[in-house]
């Protein structure tokens, strides 16, 4: 049994929970977002707390998929009232020269030594905000914000032999020796 879907989610002043069915909606001051527990997964409003409880069932293959829903279902909803509240911020970093971003309109434009510059669709959730080769984004939903930082590092993955390529502001990358001369 997860440990995690046993700790109840706090909910602070200021956001609002509403439970329908399956369907979990938060709301609050950076916006609304709303979530659709897996099967086997009840949400419960217990004053300013929001309990996750999992069904009981005699067969072991619907109780183990139950159980794997438990933990995750929690986790998102955590997710959702620390993002109307604080925000999830995502920070990549262009290494390489010539490497350049820049947003026109609901676009983000990069140049990464490709032929042409590659266009990405900003999603209306996430705030970009481009510096030298920094590119910084903001939103209240982790998901989409994760999965929008992802497609930017694919677009030109680091390579570990000189550094270039684009990669999230904390990561770190391993550098490899290149080959030597013969003596």
């Amino acid at each position: 049994m997860s440990r995690i879907g046993k700790i109840p989610v706090a909910i602070p002043s200021g956001v609002k929970a509403a439970i329908a069915g399956s369907v979990v909606s938060i709301e609050g001051p950076g916006g609304k977002l709303q979530t659709t527990v897996g099967e086997g997964v009840s949400v419960l409003q217990e004053g300013a707390n929001l309990l996750v409880s999992v069904s009981e069932t005699s067969d072991r293959r619907v109780a183990k998929r139950y159980k794997a829903n438990y933990g995750s279902a929690r986790a998102l909803i955590n997710n959702m009232v620390l993002g109307v509240t604080k925000g999830w911020k995502r920070a990549l970093e262009l290494n390489g020269v010539g490497y350049t971003a820049t947003v026109k309109g609901q676009f983000l434009m990069i140049t990464a030594g490709f032929s042409h510059e590659v266009k990405l669709p900003i999603p209306k959730e996430v705030k970009v905000v481009v510096n030298k080769n920094a590119i910084d984004m903001q939103s209240a939903d982790k998901e989409t914000l994760g999965t929008f930082a992802a497609s930017i590092r694919k677009v030109r993955k680091p390579e570990p032999y000189l550094g270039k390529g684009i990669k999230y502001a904390e990561e770190v990358i391993r550098r490899k020796a290149g080959k030597t001369a013969k003596k």
